[in-house]
């Protein structure tokens, strides 16, 4: 196999585009994709029948906008190219019209208020700037999705508004340096993508699996990770397999699939691809996730990419990895080597330390969900407290920055920006703080809160805003500054000093930095039901609309989507527990300690001793009874959070009522387990499904 010769097979790519595109048409397209222009309207019929020409000759008979509501996945509906001829037959066709816009019954997605019901019209809009694919015989289209009314009811389309204000604002700063050679400033990511594989069969005989995408009962397997054997270790055959077919599935759809290997869990894997710009990356990571299920399904796998499928073993987190280019090649966070740079790269740096200062609620609320509610500060994950790392160098200069003395590092400099001077500033050489949410590394940030499941637009849309407003307010004032040096040193300095209690370079999973945090005056937004209700303060709406990403209207109607879905989620996993409960595991223990009583009595008029007996149907029958009322309990709290009024309360009554109460449940059936004889438990247990691949 050459991997160069399959990669973007299935992608109407610019090469694509220059095969088949008269030379203005691809010119002007090519415009559009590089500088986030608008469509050329007379164009859009000759791409239309050139990318259908191209997806014919590959065996496509449909053509489907591609579009990512606000469920967290995407969606599609296929139509065929197919258009009826006097004589009986068919052509195909596909108009310009067809490519730009679509219509899609927008009823079922969620909304969050935006339309009513019989408002069910909703709208898709090409992207161009994120390339066409063919997947299972179908054209893919990537679209935004937007109300008649014009309301956004996607995640692309506020991605696409947030990279645009990032764009506007770096492009200021950039001309205050003198740069007029770029053009453009994008924003660019690379996710770090982890999941379990575990083997179909065991898969199917949980139902916590099927319904959930979690283990909601289980008790710790006598091995899991704790000899460390599985991280970067040798990858199991059956593993191996899959991983080769996913490779060549995501080559020809043009993802950079890059780096494989086990990770920390038994059965725990992680692919990351090379960054790329921050739409497509988006896009491309949905595929991603989309097409590592299709395939293992092809090996009799499945392939769980939940937070924290199961207890006790290590979640599935997805790094977003953040960093700023232009169309020059230049890394706008790349330290580099002159003394102008340092000062652009100090400014650039300065702003995204701001930000994350003044907005760590949106951050922290970007990664929000059920499931990631298990993971994050479960001694394998950052903590809910936002922080920032930048290593020890750069801690260095920037303490010396903030002191007015000379930074003693490699050379000796006055720390006084865009002279001279100012020293060159070395990349961070210092180990990466695995325990950082927001940590510098070198050229980029990496945030690690996302849980695995997550669309990275969302927290892509906070990074990008809350950095463009700093950018904006740093153009502002020096704008207008007679002298350029010395207004940049003041404002670097004056704002380091304002934001440094953002960073921390120590051990964030230690139990000092909550308190240390709390006396900087960090939050520690801990679940769902803290964070999600910041949406709508009214500094992030103000933020929110400065910038143009969103009207108030849109924030409130995101706020009350993921409210509503971390109360549906939970609701979902409190009735599984119920039925596992009561139809499986409840008849499950009677039906041993029915064996148990009749071996004891047997015993018994044998004269044997029956101690060990008696103690262990007592404590099963102790335990499943309680674990059956336990049951019951949660039946009632579900009937009470009925009442609760508004998406706030509802969440707020889950967080504090009901995940308690499911806790408790699970306690008393993971005890059980341990004590009832294997042919009697209802379903695979830990060790069976962790270890089921070879």
């Amino acid at each position: 196999m050459k991997v160069p010769e399959i990669f973007g097979e299935n992608v109407f790519n610019l090469q694509v585009m220059q095969e088949k595109l008269p030379k203005e048409v691809f010119k002007s397209l090519k415009k559009t994709i590089d500088e986030g222009r608008a469509l050329d309207p007379t164009i859009a019929g000759v791409v239309a029948n050139a990318m259908k020409d191209w997806a014919v000759e590959k065996g496509a008979t449909h053509y489907t906008h591609w579009f990512q509501p606000m469920t967290g996945i995407t969606a599609e509906k296929h139509d065929s190219f197919i258009s009826p001829t006097k004589d009986g037959k068919v052509i195909m066709e596909f108009s310009g019209k067809e490519l730009v816009i679509g219509e899609s019954d927008a009823s079922s997605f969620p909304n969050g208020g935006v339309r009513a019901t019989f408002e069910a019209r909703g709208y898709t809009a090409w992207d161009p700037t994120s390339f066409a694919f063919i997947k299972d015989g179908t054209l893919c289209i990537p679209t935004a999705f937007l109300s008649y009314g014009g309301e956004v009811l996607d995640k692309k389309t506020p991605l696409l508004k947030s990279m645009a204000v990032l764009n506007e604002q770096a492009l200021r700063i950039l001309r205050l340096f003198g740069n007029k050679t770029v053009r453009h400033v994008h924003t660019t990511v690379g996710a770090e993508q982890e999941y379990f594989l575990i083997d179909r069969k065991m898969y199917d005989a949980r139902k916590d699996l099927v319904f959930s995408g979690r283990t909601l009962f289980g008790a710790k397997p006598p091995k899991g990770q704790e000899l460390e054997d599985h991280y970067f270790g040798p990858i199991k055959l059956r593993v191996s397999a899959f991983m080769r077919d996913l490779d060549v599935e995501l080559w020809k759809l043009g993802i950079l699939a890059k780096t494989k290997h086990n990770e920390v869990a038994p059965s725990q894997h992680e692919l990351a691809p090379i960054f790329t710009v921050t739409n497509v990356a988006s896009d491309q990571n949905q595929l991603m996730m989309e097409t590592m299920k299709k395939v293992a399904s092809r090996h009799g796998l499945y392939c769980l990419l939940h937070e924290k499928p199961f207890a006790g073993v290590n979640g599935s987190g997805k790094h977003n990895n953040w960093s700023m280019s232009t169309d020059t090649g230049l890394n706008l966070l790349d330290p580099g080597s002159t003394p102008a740079e340092n000062g652009q790269f100090m400014l650039f740096l300065t702003a995204v330390i701001k930000a994350v200062d003044e907005y760590p609620d949106l951050l922290r609320l970007s990664v929000a969900s059920a499931g990631n509610d298990h993971r994050l500060g479960g001694n394998e994950a950052p903590p809910a407290i936002v922080s920032i790392f930048v290593g020890e160098e750069l801690g260095e200069i920037i303490d010396s920055l903030v002191r007015g003395v000379q930074y003693k590092g490699r050379k000796k400099g006055v720390m006084k920006l865009g002279v001279d001077t100012f020293p060159e500033l070395p990349k961070d050489t210092t180990d990466r703080n695995r325990t950082s949410p927001f940590a510098f590394t070198g050229n980029k940030f990496e945030f690690r809160m996302l849980g695995s499941t997550f669309s990275i637009a969302g927290p892509n849309i906070m990074i990008n805003t809350i950095v463009a407003d700093s950018l904006r307010q740093f153009a502002d004032e020096l704008e207008g500054a007679k002298d350029f040096n010395a207004a940049l040193h003041d404002l670097v300095v004056r704002e380091i000093k304002a934001h440094k209690r953002i960073i921390f370079n120590g051990n964030n999973y230690a139990p000092e930095w909550a308190e240390e945090a709390e006396k900087r005056g960090l939050p520690n937004l801990r679940t769902c039901a803290d964070a999600l209700p910041h949406f709508a303060d009214k500094k992030n709406i103000e933020l929110f609309e400065r910038n143009k990403v969103f009207t108030e209207r849109e924030v409130r109607s995101r706020m009350e989507i993921m409210l509503e879905n971390y109360s549906k989620v939970l609701t979902i996993e409190a009735l599984t527990m119920v039925e596992m409960a009561k139809k499986d595991i409840y008849p499950a223990v009677n039906e041993y300690l029915s064996e148990l009583c009749s071996a004891a009595q047997s015993k018994e008029q044998m004269g044997g001793n029956t101690k060990s007996d008696r103690e262990l149907i007592q404590k099963l029958s102790a335990d499943n009874e309680a674990m059956y009322f336990a049951a019951g309990e949660i039946e009632k709290l579900l009937v009470d959070a009925k009442e609760a009024v508004g998406a706030e309360a509802s969440a707020r009554f889950f967080a504090d009522k009901v995940i308690p109460a499911m806790q408790r449940l699970r306690a008393y059936a993971d005890e059980m387990e341990l004590n009832t004889a294997k042919k009697y438990w209802p379903f695979p247990t830990y060790g069976d499904i962790l270890f089921s691949v070879s």
